[in-house]
């Protein structure tokens, strides 16, 4: 059975959210899950996937930003977009010892939806892979992500509702002391006549107990465990997608903008931490930029409008860390063996926010 999410449970989180409040509310946005479960030996990992374009045969690059709060971390694909303003292909998420495996796999799917370009152009692949690190509660050094799971979540991605918690690359991973993973929000917003998405998806596997805030409120403070451990060991990974028309160098402060919305949540972005971000738009789609002499035309948002990308950018990235704790399942630990990693309680959750006046019911 779903738990509630952060609005149904009664948080009073600002912003007017899509349809499903989730990434997919990009229109041509697609998301795809395998994961890999067997606690008898200790396998609690897998692969999450966006797909940007439904551009099958087609090859349409997106234009994209990255920002690196902290590089304790791992995102392949960077330094192009960080050059080019844009990419091709998917965009994979797993676990730290599975990068090259999930690489491989993604460039092997982009050459069988590329087929034509790749057999007829000089077009490489360069997927973005990113990675959270998941050893407490997965065997992590048993490599048991293979280049079939990646193509699995690759190819089941589809639009609507999105599972989150204990799911794809979110399986093992712990945020703020509590049972973490995969969480995703979104929000509306309207530009002149103009109405358009964004939306976040994270796999959140940051921070420690005492630093965790909902909405301000000092969460960790009142929910603090002496079994918690101390010290953090993971990351966070946001991706932050719209249908707005932006620049590269308007995303490139949009990434930068899911910095805050993580802060919000608690954490200073630890030294052991990599808090990777990446924004992508699906607007201004143009085939390959090298196959063309021509000069090309894009159409921007006014500069005098992007504080409204930005607020919903930091918002939607705050809720999806919150979603994914909610969304989380009790899991026992892998390194040290024998312990549990518990999920948040809802009811507890709720009473602490109750006295701070930050809940909707109650």
């Amino acid at each position: 059975m779903t738990k509630p999410r952060a609005r149904e449970l009664g948080l009073d989180f600002p912003g007017v959210t899509g349809k499903h409040n989730a990434i997919t509310d990009v229109e041509g946005v697609t998301v795809g899950c395998c994961t890999l479960r067997n606690d008898e030996k200790g396998i609690r990992t897998g692969v999450t996937a966006i797909v940007p374009r439904q551009d099958k045969n087609n090859p349409t690059p997106v234009l994209a930003g990255q920002f690196t709060l902290n590089g304790n971390g791992e995102m392949t694909g960077t330094h192009w977009i960080n050059d080019a303003g844009y990419y091709l292909g998917p965009i994979c998420i797993t676990n730290t010892h599975a990068v090259g495996v999930v690489h491989h796999a993604c460039v092997q799917w982009m050459i069988q939806r590329y087929s034509e370009a790749f057999s007829n152009d000089h077009i490489w692949a360069m997927p973005v892979v990113a990675e959270t690190y998941d050893g407490e509660l997965n065997d992590i050094n048993g490599m048991h992500v293979t280049a079939e799971h990646a193509l699995n979540a690759l190819e089941s991605a589809s639009g609507g509702k999105i599972a989150e918690g204990n799911i794809g690359g979110g399986t093992g991973m712990i945020c703020y002391g509590f049972k973490g993973g995969t969480g995703t929000a979104s929000r509306r917003i309207e530009t002149g006549n103009e109405r358009y998405t964004l939306g976040a998806l994270v796999q959140a596997n940051h921070g420690t107990r005492g630093w965790l805030s909902v909405l301000g409120v000092p969460v960790g403070q009142h929910l603090l465990d002496e079994n918690v451990a101390k010290n953090e060991r993971g990351s966070i990974i946001a991706i932050l997608a719209t249908d707005a028309p932006l620049s590269p160098l308007a995303l490139r402060h949009l990434a930068r903008r899911a910095a805050l919305g993580v802060g919000r949540g608690g954490t200073p972005g630890g030294n052991s931490s990599g808090d990777i971000f990446l924004a992508f738009s699906t607007a201004n789609a143009h085939a390959m930029y090298k196959a063309s002499t021509q000069p090309q035309s894009f159409t921007f948002v006014s500069e005098s409008e992007l504080d409204n990308y930005y607020l919903a950018a930091v918002e939607s990235v705050e809720e999806s860390v919150i979603n994914a704790l909610l969304a989380a399942e009790d899991m026992p630990t892998f390194k040290p063996a024998g312990a549990v990693c518990r999920a948040i309680d809802h009811a507890e959750l709720q009473n602490v926010m109750r006295r701070y006046g930050r809940m909707t019911t109650g």
